[in-house]
This record gives C-alpha cells, structure tokens and sequence, in this order.
C-alpha cells in the first residue's frame, strides 16, 4: 500500500426497490446507504490491499435529504489517509434518478445536478501485511 492510493474512488450504483420503503411516502431508512457504503468500502479494499477487509465504524455521518424508492443512488467512497492497518475514507451518496409517479405509475427522471443525501467519514480496517 502506497500513499500514491490516496485519492482512489470507487462508486457503485444501485436501484432502491420499493420493498425497502419503511416509512411513509416511500422513505427508505438511513442504513440503507450505510450498507452501500460497506460494499464500496470493500471493494476499495480488495483493490488496494487484496483483502475485503472490515468497515469498522463511522466518525462521522449527516443525512442530508430523504431517500426514498425508486431511488437511483450512487455511492462511493475515496481514500483520505493511510495507515498500516487502516484506511480513513471520505464517503457520499448521491440520488442520480427518482421516480415521478406525479407524472404516472413507472415515471421517473434523471436529477441534473444528482441530490447529495448521505456523507460520512469511515475507517476500513485491513489484514496485516506479511513480513
């Protein structure tokens, strides 16, 4: 592991099921994006250190705005800082698309700019390298 990886972003993006809506008007809960953050961090892990590693905890989070279903979201998550054992990344969520059903059943748009609706600072942990 180098510092040159510092700056390495990795961004997954994935459809909000309405299955998950927990909440009135649609909304889906908060972990939802935490969960995707788990994913992106893992696979900046495999690529930067070979392992999945482990997310370990969060120093900081703010919910911005609503998620809701039907949502298009794109997470990704960007290496801050280095350690022997850790990696403090900066992570976001962005709504990309959002179901329209003011304009019908199966309507939605594409949101120009995207919707800032989750930030958080997170530590991945990874295994110790060999000797």
């Amino acid at each position: 592991m180098t510092d040159a990886q510092v700056g390495l972003t990795v961004t997954h993006r994935r459809y909000v099921p309405y299955a998950h809506a927990h909440y009135g008007g649609s909304l889906v809960d908060g972990a939802y994006t935490l969960g995707l953050f788990g994913d992106v961090a893992t696979e900046v892990a495999i690529r930067t250190d070979g392992d999945e590693g482990l997310l370990a905890g969060y120093s900081a989070v703010s919910f911005l705005a609503a998620v809701q279903a039907g949502d298009v979201l794109e997470a990704s998550c960007e290496v801050v800082r280095i350690g022997r054992r850790s990696r403090e990344l900066r992570c976001w969520a962005d709504v990309v698309a959002r179901a329209d059903p003011s304009r019908g059943a199966s309507a939605a748009q594409v949101l120009d700019p995207p919707l800032r609706v989750v930030e958080a600072v997170a530590t991945l942990v990874v295994p110790s390298s060999p000797a």
